[in-house]
């Protein structure tokens, strides 16, 4: 398939440099390149968390005094 392609010169350059390096034409090189594109890993989504209200009416910033609130009502 020929297809025409516009490329920035910074890729542009980086293409002429990999073709001396393995001798090889424009074509081989645009191909390996997409492929590698095309194959390397998908980004995760970004993770959101979501918050919804409980309803509790206790204070929780305090870990060691919720700790001992819920094991106080566990014994009762």
């Amino acid at each position: 398939m020929r297809t025409t392609v516009a490329l920035d010169p910074d890729v542009a350059a980086e293409v002429e440099r990999l073709k001396r390096e393995r001798s090889t034409g424009v074509s081989p090189i645009i191909n390996d390149l997409i492929r590698r594109g095309l194959a390397a890993p998908k980004q995760p989504e970004r993770f959101v968390q979501t918050v919804s209200p409980m309803g509790s009416r206790m204070d929780v910033s305090n870990v060691a005094e919720v700790i001992e609130t819920v094991d106080g009502n566990l014994a009762s």
